[in-house]
């Protein structure tokens, strides 16, 4: 199983201090926080894609890429890539080329994203982002696996002739997660390509998880691509630990209080009962963690928001070291022990290729 973490990339006030970080200073920190977390022993980097403020990540793919040169282990991916609004070549272009630079070691997640204005901004219509989520990804999909397209759609101009380069690295395509908060059609186009399903699980209670899961997983065994059980699922989080659980929630209340997303909302405590938010010790973010198997199963990734809220580059850091010392060790045995020998790891550009040797093989002989 991967652990690691995902930021939105906010620039936001610390509540504490009053200071505010700069674009610079902000985009410095989030390669150390990529970094510390190769260090730490996490798996996953993921950072998301925004083109409005107090977001920085306009270009994710190039942040990656200079990542990718500092770092030897961590898998690399995005939360996410907007595949509503971006032209699907130049995602497969721009994922082909990390893909190359980084030996492998990317994979990416699709959304539509939460943010209304980006639609008109780059000339689309926000009551088509549905069908644009299909039809864009189709062609994505297409153009990473057949060298010369043609191709005639809705929402662009047609294809003629046209190769995407650089080619996928060794002609093996990122692995992609549809990533989805709330949108059934998301999970089923996840499953009829047999891609991963990565729902956010931060703002939802577990009943809403459990149902959006459970779609996925059903249609996932429908399409013929395995087992409901084989599907590959990832799960969003967010977590903020101290040795003690009273300091934790001492520390974290000014920062959730007062983030973007959801503060001037529900109560910590409210927030923390009725969505995966987990604020205290380090047991009790392994023993709620373990807890999301009861309702989606054995799945292959988790990732945490550890930078959101205006918290300090230090204070992130120390969350990793925590994550990486104490609460990810755990997790990793206790997920291992449990998880069926069916059920299959995370894919890697390594399992991938090695997949794809073994049905070349199969059909030669």
């Amino acid at each position: 199983m991967q652990f690691g973490i995902f930021s939105v990339s906010d620039i936001t006030t610390d509540p504490t201090t009053g200071r505010t970080p700069t674009e610079a200073q902000r985009i410095k920190d989030i390669v150390t926080i990529a970094k510390h977390a190769e260090q730490a022993g996490l798996d996953v980097f993921a950072l998301g894609e925004h083109h409005n403020e107090p977001f920085f990540s306009s270009s994710p793919t190039t942040t990656l890429a200079y990542i990718a040169a500092r770092t030897t282990t961590l898998q690399l991916s995005t939360a996410t890539t907007l595949i509503t609004t971006n032209d699907p070549v130049k995602i497969a272009e721009d994922f082909a080329m990390l893909q190359h630079l980084a030996d492998g070691r990317v994979d990416l997640m699709l959304g539509r994203g939460n943010t209304g204005p980006v639609y008109p901004w780059f000339g689309k219509d926000i009551r088509a982002g549905i069908p644009l989520a299909l039809e864009n990804y189709g062609l994505l999909h297409k153009l990473w696996r057949e060298h010369v397209v043609d191709w005639e759609g809705k929402f662009r101009t047609p294809l003629q002739s046209f190769t995407s380069t650089p080619r996928p690295l060794d002609d093996v395509p990122p692995f992609v997660w549809h990533g989805s908060i709330r949108s059934p059609q998301i999970a089923e186009q996840a499953a009829y390509y047999g891609d991963g399903f990565f729902a956010n699980h931060i703002f939802w209670p577990a009943s809403h998880t459990e149902r959006m899961v459970g779609l996925y997983r059903q249609r996932f065994e429908h399409y013929g691509h395995g087992s409901a059980d084989q599907a590959i699922v990832g799960l969003g989080g967010q977590v903020f630990m101290r040795r003690n659980s009273q300091d934790a929630v001492k520390e974290f209340r000014p920062y959730f209080d007062n983030a973007p997303v959801y503060g001037h909302g529900p109560s910590l405590e409210d927030f923390t009962r009725e969505t995966p938010l987990t604020v205290g010790s380090p047991q009790q973010v392994i023993d709620r963690t373990l807890g999301f198997r009861e309702y989606v199963g054995d799945y292959q990734r988790q990732l945490w928001l550890m930078d959101h809220a205006g918290l300090p580059l230090k204070t992130v850091l120390e969350q990793l070291d925590i994550l990486g010392e104490e609460v990810v060790p755990v997790l990793r045995k206790e997920f291992a022990a449990l998880k069926p020998a069916h059920v299959p790891d995370a894919p890697t550009h390594a399992s991938l290729l090695a997949a794809r040797s073994e049905k070349k093989e199969e059909v030669q002989a």
